[in-house]
């Protein structure tokens, strides 16, 4: 009987190690030697190849069986801890964030924000919801259909868009958030930079600050949330929405953005908010070309290693209707819904989108392929 070959397309992981000496390359490569079914050291395969890189290569069970050989080498004992840190992170999926008297659990499945734009000038639907009852409404109707969180934002952050005062903003957003905050057991996310108009939110009922500058254009906005015990998503910028799409240029994309990521949860820490209660999102859109976009997509695993949930927001973006040559954002539905599944097999536990419906059922399949996949 001849045997049974196949490939085994899931169960493995990577730890690339750059800046790497000859000196510590020789010593990884010893304290791979002897051991029986390890890991696998090589050279970046890379388009542009580190010389000073090695990627370590293996099952999580057979990385964890090198780490504590590792670590019994004092050498290499402070390298093995800070490689374990990232292997945890990276493996880890038992998040839960609290929102006022909600636990939302991300590891029992995909979580869909849902979008309420009350502006009438956003890229999608802006003008739709801009009167307070159409945009109660709409919340409604969302929570019906399944989203999980109403993310509700008064100003337009899509590309050129010029600020809006305070106050505009206030008046736009504050009557929809306590009147929902209210009728639905939904939690409400404020979307918004400016830590007045977050802190006024909160107040009045929403339990996340969803911030497209990292925790970076208003000072305090941290402390803000700190004080009233919200969670925070901490996405990624270049530039602001006035500027971002100005030619933006990155020398590695999504290292860049972890950076920036990083930095930003060690800023929410620092001002008091439970790390439990931190997401992170890299921003799709803001301040990235086409390209940009994409590789974002293809690596959104490398963001586990952060250590947070993944949040991610593509929903009708124009880089979908670049590629399907779609300039209406209304046809950009099942583009959305590719980066969507795809968006979730790579980690992404969180998915801010426009058309709920469609989206949880989308998110439904795809934890349900997962799941089998991973019991296998």
């Amino acid at each position: 009987m001849e045997p049974v070959l196949r490939i085994l397309d899931h169960g493995t992981a990577a730890v690339a190690m750059r800046g790497v000496t000859k000196k510590q390359a020789s010593l990884i490569r010893d304290i791979l030697g002897p051991l029986p079914f390890s890991p696998v050291a090589h050279a970046s395969s890379s388009k542009h190849p580190d010389p000073n890189e090695i990627v370590l290569a293996g099952t999580p069970d057979q990385l964890r069986g090198f780490l504590k050989a590792m670590a019994k080498d004092l050498r290499a004992e402070q390298l093995s801890k800070k490689i374990k840190t990232l292997l945890d992170n990276y493996l880890r999926s038992d998040y839960k964030i609290r929102c006022g008297g909600t636990i939302l659990d991300l590891a029992a499945r995909t979580h869909i924000m849902g979008i309420l734009n009350i502006t009438p000038d956003s890229f999608s639907d802006g003008g739709r919801y801009v009167d307070g009852d159409k945009a109660t409404e709409r919340a409604r109707e969302m929570a019906a259909q399944g989203a999980d969180i109403i993310d509700i934002g008064g100003e337009s952050t899509r590309p050129g868009a010029r600020p809006l005062s305070e106050a505009e903003e206030l008046a736009r957003i504050i009557p929809v958030i306590r009147q929902l905050a209210q009728e639905i057991p939904v939690p409400i996310s404020v979307d918004t930079y400016k830590s007045t108009v977050a802190e006024k939110a909160l107040a009045a009922g929403a339990s996340i600050v969803n911030d497209i500058s990292g925790l970076r254009f208003s000072p305090d906005m941290a402390k803000v949330a700190a004080d009233h015990g919200a969670a925070v998503v901490i996405m990624h910028i270049k530039g602001t929405p006035r500027d971002m799409q100005e030619k933006p240029v990155y020398a590695d994309v999504v290292s860049e953005i972890a950076s920036y990521l990083e930095e930003g949860v060690e800023m929410a820490l620092s001002a008091g908010i439970d790390r439990e209660q931190i997401l992170i999102d890299p921003g799709i859109g803001f301040g990235k070309t086409l390209e940009h976009n994409l590789t974002i997509l293809e690596r959104l695993g490398e963001f586990r290693a952060i250590g947070r949930p993944i949040l991610l927001g593509t929903s009708r973006k124009k880089f979908i209707g670049t590629v399907l040559d779609a300039p209406e954002a209304e046809r950009r539905l099942d583009g959305t819904a590719a980066t969507v599944a795809l968006g979730i097999e790579r980690g992404a536990r969180v998915m801010r989108v426009h058309d709920v419906a469609q989206m949880v059922r989308v998110a439904r399949m795809t934890d349900a392929i997962l799941k089998t996949k991973y019991k296998s």
